[in-house]
């Protein structure tokens, strides 16, 4: 792609007895090399939300972790999203379905056209075979789109 893009996607996970460390991805990446730069959102069965960026080939990632404590603790974002605007990348969160909402500052990420966009799973126990869902995905070739 190129340009400026929003992706967003409604989460679930459908194995209840499933296990807590492992999530859902969006994903903005430069090329489908191992070690490509790039960046995700990630929203984890357990509910944190999950921003990491590797800002060039051989770097080391970066991330910022989001737990919901006191009254939201246990609440699990029903929808996340990822946007490129530029140079910057922001995540979007909705908790119980209202209008997304930025939940962190930009990080700074230049990316080459084009670039490529997709969606994941991640598995920290990579013997045991799981699933997440995404549904309601919507791409979106602008920013300020993220629904």
């Amino acid at each position: 792609m190129s340009g400026d893009v929003s992706l967003a996607a409604d989460v679930t996970f459908p194995d209840a007895k499933g296990y807590g460390d492992r999530k859902a991805v969006l994903v903005i990446r430069q090329s489908l090399d191992d070690d490509s730069k790039g960046a995700m959102i990630g929203e984890h069965e357990v509910g944190m939300i999950h921003l990491a960026w590797l800002p060039d080939s051989g770097a080391s990632m970066k991330d910022a972790q989001f737990r919901f404590g006191g009254t939201l603790a246990g609440v699990k974002a029903k929808r996340i999203g990822i946007e490129k605007h530029g140079d910057s990348i922001a995540i979007f969160i909705s908790l119980e379905g209202e209008p997304m909402h930025q939940l962190s500052p930009p990080v700074a990420l230049h990316f080459d056209e084009p670039f490529y966009v997709g969606v994941g799973f991640c598995s920290h126990l990579p013997a045991t075979s799981d699933t997440a869902v995404l549904s309601n995905v919507v791409l979106q070739n602008s920013a300020g789109k993220v629904q």
